[in-house]
């Protein structure tokens, strides 16, 4: 009976503490997603920098790792892996030249990979920064 009471406050523990660790969690993938999305716009300026022009949206942000066969000043790779490009749920990072919002945009549309939401699905966007 008493091994029962314990597993039972045990139980009662896990169910409460589960759901704030994974709220932690998913507020540490958006941390480290904005980090991310600082470091990747860092380094388009650098490129822009070298280059004379941010890459193009058929480069991507692949001309930060590999040169592209049509720039001649590139002193990269700007980013040293490609790990460095995708967010924290697998994804590589959005890049769109020309942005809505600035010169350039580069976001990820967190967990749930759609436009818009909130906690661990909000987007992370270079523009809000």
């Amino acid at each position: 009976m008493e091994l029962l009471v314990v597993l039972l406050i045990l139980g009662l523990i896990a169910g409460i503490a589960a759901p704030q660790v994974m709220n932690y969690l998913g507020r540490a993938k958006g941390s480290t997603a904005d980090l991310q999305v600082e470091a990747i716009v860092a380094a388009l300026d650098f490129y822009k920098i070298d280059a004379g022009t941010y890459p193009t949206q058929e480069q991507g942000l692949q001309a930060l790792l590999e040169k592209p066969t049509d720039v001649n000043n590139w002193f990269g790779p700007y980013v040293s892996r490609v790990s460095n490009i995708t967010d924290p749920w697998g994804e590589i990072y959005q890049y769109k030249i020309p942005g809505e919002n600035r010169e350039y945009e580069v976001f990820s549309y967190g967990a749930d990979g759609e436009p818009g939401g909130e906690g661990e699905d909000r987007d992370i966007t270079s523009w809000e920064q």
